[in-house]
Order: structure tokens, then C-alpha cells, then sequence
């Protein structure tokens, strides 16, 4: 972080101060969405932006995800399991034009919007579907884990030439941090070693970070070293960071609250495996959402993502500690 003055904010307050620092600075930075102007969207992350830029830069859409997004620039998608509704202007469109055109067209949008289970908001209001957008040639995936990193990844996005998704963990809102009174960005495709650490790596994305920093502090109890790293952005992804850190400490763990099969911990443990073989002492190991829809029972809700113990477990054991 650099060394210039910093404030304690929230996760919410720093997505709000970047977005109001943008439209500041651009007047053609602007905000969609469903209840983003005078309700500040169902999380008050974006309370006061109406009063200050007006409902011609602060727009209440209807209730349809694929009537508004494409128009430009910043779109806010309240729940990310909406993003199904959105998924041919995102996939077929959006991500593709700059490439079809031959470089002559760009789509400088960004799309906001959520993951992460345990609010107790069942099953179509609770998933982590960042694994499809990161899928997908031509669109760009950011999933900060703290208020400092909201901030500086955000403001990079709103000056992207091609779309960005932007994921933000619901569950983190009220998290606090310090954030630079400075102007600061943060490149894509640079990740962050959040705990230096020599026996095992752990990865981890978004709320998971906490996660793993909290089973982090409970294997130095016991005795052993964990690094945590947190990519940033799924794509472009640091591989080069991931590889090193494993290399370093011959293990590693991949933490990640989208569905195990087919996601992100899947690819992030692959490009390990491949890039850090002749080093690790152990198969790199996976940890991700059961698979299974997200329960409205508090209780099968929690079990169904990693949490600290599950994660100092994992790591124990591939240490060869029981």
C-alpha cells in the first residue's frame, strides 16, 4: 500500500468513493440500475450519488436486466444471479465487438455486481457465478477482498476501454480498511501476496481472502507458515505470482465460493499444477461451494462454502500435521 495518509472506510464506502471520484473526473461516467438513485441500490453502496450528479447521470432502470445493460458505462446488477439475464449483450456483444471490428469499435462499460452465500437469501439470490464471465475472450473480471482494493480496482475498471465485470461480496459491505486519501489505481493482472508465508500457499478469492487469513492465523498456532495470496482479478490472472508462491513453499491450497466443478479454483489449482510440479510435495488441492443449490436454512447454508476451519483442516493435513 503506499505510504500516504489513510482513512478507515468500509468495502461500501470505498466503491462509492471510487465511482464518485470517476464521475468527477469524467462527465461521461455514469450509473444504471435497478433502485440505484434514490434508494442507493438494496445495500446503500451508492446512497448520495443522485443528490450530487443528478438522475441524468444516476438512472433508475426498469426491473430488466437485459433492457439496460450495454447502454453505458457503470451497470449496477443488484444480485449476480441476474447476470443470466444479461449473459448475450455481456458474451455475444459486449465482449466481442472490440475484436470484431478490428479494434475500431470499444464498449468502456462496466458491469457491477454481487456474490457470496450465508445472507440468507436462497437459492436465486445467493451464488457466485463469477467462473462464467471469466470464461469468456474478451471480458475482464475483478473481484477485490478489501476496501483498499474496491477502490483502486474499481476506478482502473471505469477507465477500461472494454468491459470489466466487477464483483463485489455482499457479505463484505461493512468490512473496514484503510484506503489512501490520495488518488490511486490498481493494475489488472497483478496479484496480492496478503500474508507471506513458507510451508504452504493458500489462493483465495474475494471473501474467501478473509477466510483464508483467519485459517492462516490458526495454522501459526500450530505451527506452520501459511502464505495467502489473493489474484485480484480472475482474468488477467498473475500466474506468474501463483507459480512462485507455490514453488516457495512446495504447497498449495485454492479457496474460492464459486461452485466447486468447472470454476475458478479448478483453473487457478491447473495453472499451479502445471507451472510448479517439479516443486510441490502435495496435489494441489481445491476448495469451492458444494455442489448443490444454496440453502435458505441458515444452517445448510453455512456448510455449504469453505470457512476457516474447513480451510485450517485442509491445510494441516497436507502439512502432515492431524
Amino acid at each position: 500500500m503506499p505510504e500516504v495518509a489513510a482513512r478507515d472506510l468500509t468495502f461500501a464506502q470505498a466503491v462509492r468513493e471510487a465511482l464518485a471520484e470517476e464521475m468527477r473526473r469524467d462527465r461521461r461516467v455514469c450509473i444504471f440500475g435497478e433502485d440505484v438513485a434514490e434508494a442507493g441500490t438494496p445495500f446503500k453502496v451508492l446512497s448520495g450519488l443522485v443528490e450530487e450528479f443528478g438522475r441524468e447521470r444516476v438512472l433508475d432502470t426498469p426491473i430488466s436486466e437485459a433492457g439496460f445493460t450495454g447502454l453505458r458505462p457503470v451497470v449496477d446488477i443488484m444480485f449476480g444471479d441476474f447476470l443470466t439475464l444479461t449473459m448475450d449483450q455481456l458474451v455475444n456483444q459486449a465482449a466481442k465487438v472490440h475484436y470484431m471490428s478490428g479494434g475500431t469499435w470499444k464498449v468502456p462499460l462496466v458491469v457491477r455486481t454481487t456474490l457470496g452465500a450465508t445472507r440468507r437469501s436462497a437459492a436465486q439470490h445467493s451464488q457466485s457465478l463469477h467462473a462464467w464471465l471469466s470464461h469468456v475472450p474478451g471480458l475482464k473480471v475483478a473481484m477485490p477482498s478489501t476496501p483498499y482494493d474496491a477502490k483502486g480496482l474499481l476506478k482502473t475498471a471505469i477507465r477500461d476501454e472494454n468491459p470489466v465485470v466487477f464483483f463485489e461480496d455482499k457479505m463484505m459491505y461493512k468490512m473496514k480498511g484503510p484506503v489512501p486519501e490520495g488518488e490511486y489505481t490498481i493494475p489488472f493482472g497483478v496479484a496480492d501476496v496478503k500474508r507471506e508465508g513458507e510451508d504452504i500457499t493458500i489462493v483465495a478469492t474475494s471473501s474467501m481472502v478473509q477466510v483464508a487469513l483467519g485459517a492462516a492465523e490458526m495454522l501459526e498456532k500450530t505451527g506452520i507458515s501459511a502464505e495467502v495470496v489473493d489474484p485480484r482479478t480472475t482474468w488477467p490472472l498473475d500466474e506468474k505470482t501463483l507459480v512462485e508462491s507455490a514453488k516457495k513453499t512446495s504447497r498449495a491450497i485454492v479457496v474460492d465460493e464459486g461452485y466447486g466443478r468447472y470454476g475458478v479454483a479448478g483453473e487457478i489449482a491447473s495453472v499451479i499444477a502445471e507451472g510448479a510440479f517439479y516443486s510441490l510435495d502435495a496435489p494441489v488441492k481445491r476448495m469451492g461451494a458444494m455442489h448443490v443449490p444454496i440453502p435458505f436454512s441458515p444452517p445448510l447454508e453455512d456448510v455449504t462454502v469453505p470457512t476457516e476451519q474447513t480451510v485450517f483442516e485442509a491445510a494441516r493435513a497436507m502439512c502432515g500435521k492431524r
